[in-house]
């Protein structure tokens, strides 16, 4: 077996090859060749590593990784498949693995712990880190607040620009490009650039110099509003406070581009019903029950437009052309509404789509879906008509393009909007319900043309 190179790329590419020599290989050689990984790789690539492999060889591989690294390794993992883990346990090892826990990393790991667990890891801590915990824990899983950096210079209000470099270089901090005053209540007092900071005298009092023009977020801000927000800042972190206009501690541009990434893929994941945190070899009966329900929506959706079909027996057995064609209309305005949805669903979750322009946006995708409606209308009605020799069969296909397109236009503006007023995630339910809307509005439509038109 060949050895690993020495400096291993930790791109994604690199921990799948990774994973498929890990699976190919016998399981002496699996541990061999996971020993070499896991000593050239950080933790988060071992997270991948670990559940990338079916649970029982997890378990196996997970004995393999130094005990200094078991902690970082479950906290980049996801929840579903840290707990395969953590569930085989035993609580002194549990109490063990927390010994030195901080508190963002014990709020990562809670939900997946013993109360009792918890409550030992928090006891153990410092002062400090037990008080970021309880902060922590007051917020939800959506806000802001619960998932604050705490590493950050912090200065007094009244202090002189010698002291706050002093402080800065006790720091040990990974970079920041500004440092945050408190007043002696922890009120935040502003904030200045370690740039203006090192230019100034050692003597100059921060509070008489100009500050940075930044307003600190609420640790209520929902964690979107608050990754937007420091993406758009232009700087390293933004502060974030809590009601009362204390320090909480800071989102940094890392950790926003981190949670940016997870509400994508909890988005994409929430389009077929599951969760971002599910586990790639959870065990079949629980994958079977988590997706049972969402088949049974679209079941229902499925229904519906088999009765509509229903509705036109007697037209499907006089003209069998239309049992042939109709699933090419239903496909067509599926499509369609799809890229508008798709286009409609960022623009809420960036907060782009208000009442002013929602009318200019519906405007422009009719405008749209009737234009590509026209186009794919007169090749799919050109197409249909040679293919059963029946110009009459050509114009209904035509007809029934340009209408579902529309419609699907239509659909797909208003769908996610309606939702998203309602309370519901539309990313989560809006691709059922437009496909429910296409698929009885163009064989409403195909049947029924057809059924006026081509029935003697």
């Amino acid at each position: 077996m060949a050895d690993l190179p020495n400096e291993l790329d930790t791109s994604r590419e690199e921990v799948s090859h990774l994973v498929e020599r890990l699976s190919l290989a016998k399981e002496e050689q699996q541990e061999s060749l996971f020993e070499q990984a896991i000593e050239q790789v950080e933790p988060g690539e071992i997270a991948l590593l670990l559940e990338s492999l079916p649970i029982g060889d997890r378990l196996e591989r997970w004995q393999q990784v130094a005990q200094d690294e078991q902690l970082d390794v479950l906290v980049a993992m996801r929840a579903e498949a840290r707990g395969a883990i953590l569930r085989t346990l035993p609580e002194p090892t549990l109490a063990a693995l927390l010994d030195r826990v901080d508190a963002e990393s014990l709020i990562e790991l809670a939900d997946d712990l013993p109360v009792a667990i918890v409550d030992d890891a928090v006891t153990r801590m410092t002062a400090r880190q037990r008080n970021w915990f309880e902060q922590a824990s007051q917020y939800g899983d959506d806000e802001v607040g619960r998932y604050l950096n705490h590493e950050m210079v912090l200065v007094p209000a009244n202090a002189r620009a010698g002291d706050a470099l002093r402080v800065l270089l006790r720091s040990h901090y990974p970079f920041s490009d500004q440092a945050y005053l408190v007043d002696a209540l922890g009120l935040y007092r502003g904030a200045i650039s370690l740039k203006q900071l090192a230019s100034l005298p050692d003597t100059q009092r921060l509070k008489e110099v100009p500050l940075l023009d930044l307003v600190p977020l609420q640790a209520t801000t929902s964690v979107v509003d608050a990754t937007e927000a420091v993406e758009h800042s232009g700087l390293a972190a933004l502060p974030v406070v809590d009601t009362e206009g204390r320090l909480q501690g800071r989102i940094s541009l890392q950790l926003a581009l981190e949670l940016t990434r997870e509400e994508y893929e909890s988005r994409l994941m929430a389009t077929v019903g599951l969760d971002e945190e599910t586990d790639l070899f959870s065990p079949v009966l629980q994958s079977s029950k988590r997706r049972a329900l969402w088949l049974g929506i679209n079941l229902l959706t499925a229904l519906l437009a088999s009765w509509v079909i229903g509705r036109f027996e007697a037209t499907l057995v006089q003209v069998v052309s239309l049992a042939v064609l109709m699933p090419i209309v239903a496909s067509m305005g599926g499509i369609a509404g799809s890229q508008t949805l798709t286009l409609v669903v960022r623009g809420l979750a960036m907060g782009q789509l208000a009442q002013g322009n929602l009318r200019a946006l519906l405007s422009k995708e009719i405008g749209v879906g009737v234009l590509n409606g026209i186009a794919w209308s007169v090749i799919i009605g050109a197409v249909a008509g040679l293919w059963f020799g029946d110009l009459a069969t050509g114009l209904v296909m035509a007809a029934a393009i340009i209408i579902n397109i529309t419609v699907a236009a239509l659909a797909g503006v208003l769908v996610p909007v309606v939702l998203d007023r309602r309370g519901i995630d539309p990313a989560l339910s809006g691709s059922v319900v437009l496909t429910t809307v296409t698929d009885v509005v163009g064989f409403l439509t195909f049947l029924g043309l057809g059924s006026l038109v081509l029935v003697p």
